[in-house]
């Protein structure tokens, strides 16, 4: 099975687990004389089964993230971190930028007037960057998932 696969595989499972947890609460407690829409034992069961097959496909991900090397000799799990950490400082500047674009209009020429304390356009360009470096980057990821099979 290709890496690809089993992440797919690994997001089937997590969907499956929170619906699971829905029939569960939903069967958790019913009105005197009332039956529950399932069992709710059987559900448990099911959650358990659920729950060790997804442990087992994380860890076998986590292994093959760690042993598996892209072509600059970066392993794919610190390739994912840097993905991440380009993705969250992105985020931020974008957030920065988006709160220095709110305009203040002013009435009176006696209310307050707001300013800018960063260059707009260098963060711009640095966030244009990151998001390059980050598509250059993933798509370098998705390829190795795609290459790669899945270590027991």
């Amino acid at each position: 099975m290709k890496l690809a696969e089993a992440l797919i595989l690994r997001a089937d499972c997590q969907k499956r687990m929170e619906q699971l947890r829905a029939r569960l609460t939903r069967s958790a407690k019913v009105q005197e004389g009332e039956e529950p829409p399932e069992n709710p034992q059987a559900l448990i069961s099911e959650l358990d089964a659920g729950v060790q097959e997804l442990e087992d496909l994380i860890k076998k991900i986590n292994k093959t993230n760690s042993l598996t090397t892209l072509e600059d000799g970066v392993t794919l799990s610190d390739a994912l971190a840097k993905r991440d950490a380009l993705a969250l400082k992105r985020g931020i500047y974008k957030s920065l930028i988006d709160a220095t674009a709110l305009r203040q209009d002013r009435s009176t020429r006696s209310e307050v007037k707001f300013f800018s304390t960063i260059n707009v356009g260098e963060l711009q360009r640095q966030m244009d960057r990151m998001s390059r470096q980050y598509r250059e980057l993933d798509t370098k990821i998705q390829q190795a998932n795609w290459n790669t099979e899945l270590i027991d």
